[in-house]
């Protein structure tokens, strides 16, 4: 079995993929979806813990020296530190938008000019969260070399984001993988395939259908 296939099994194993077509959640965007994937669950089993932080070193070593690695806030803190921590360098954090008191820093955390920087982040739909992060730690001069995720919704929007940022994302496991396996083994409940397949192939029109944001 592959790691992206047993990565799968284990977030459909833990409950971290919930669908739920008739109650549809909403993501950060606006826009509905049937599908949440929360992989911070993988924090409190150690076992798969261990295998996404295991996964990421493999990733981190695809693209070359790693000098830092650098969290997106919130969901990216946690397997950003543990893969330095594993790897021995420097960590950081970037926010969302700069603090309004204090420094007022949007980078937590030490970045040098030139560091070669891996960002993390846990999951990529849009990816303009990963995108913006990697802007952030170019302004302070570090040399961004490529993004790990934990999962990808795989959406061609997401692709075209990181083509124009000139940046190269890694992930341990995807949408399509975890959509086969939860059709393969039930783990959705019966039907699940047949809603994934309806939003996947348009999830800006069944959001807007549903009165969410295109």
């Amino acid at each position: 079995m592959s790691t992206s296939e047993t990565l799968a099994r284990d977030l459909l194993r833990i409950g971290a993929v919930a669908l739920r077509p008739d109650q549809p959640f909403t993501w950060a965007s606006g826009r509905l979806a049937p599908v949440y994937t929360d992989n911070r669950l993988a924090l409190s089993h150690p076992a798969v813990r261990d295998r996404v932080v295991a996964g990421f070193v493999d990733l981190a070593g695809r693209v070359g020296s790693v000098e830092a690695v650098s969290g997106t806030a919130t969901a990216g803190i946690a397997p950003g530190a543990l893969l330095a921590d594993r790897l021995g360098v420097p960590f950081s954090y970037v926010r969302a938008a700069a603090k309004g008191h204090g420094r007022e820093n949007r980078i937590e955390g030490r970045v040098e000019p030139g560091q070669r920087v891996v960002v993390v982040e846990d999951l990529v739909s849009t990816g303009g969260s990963v995108v913006s992060a990697a802007e952030a730690l170019r302004e302070a001069g570090g040399a961004v070399v490529g993004a790990l995720a934990v999962f990808t919704y795989g959406f061609p929007e997401a692709d075209r984001a990181f083509d124009d940022a000139g940046l190269d994302l890694h992930t341990l496991t995807d949408f399509e993988t975890l959509a086969r396996l939860a059709a393969e083994t039930g783990a959705l409940g019966e039907g699940a395939w047949s809603v994934l397949r309806a939003w996947r192939d348009d999830p800006a029109g069944w959001s807007r259908e549903r009165g969410g944001a295109g």
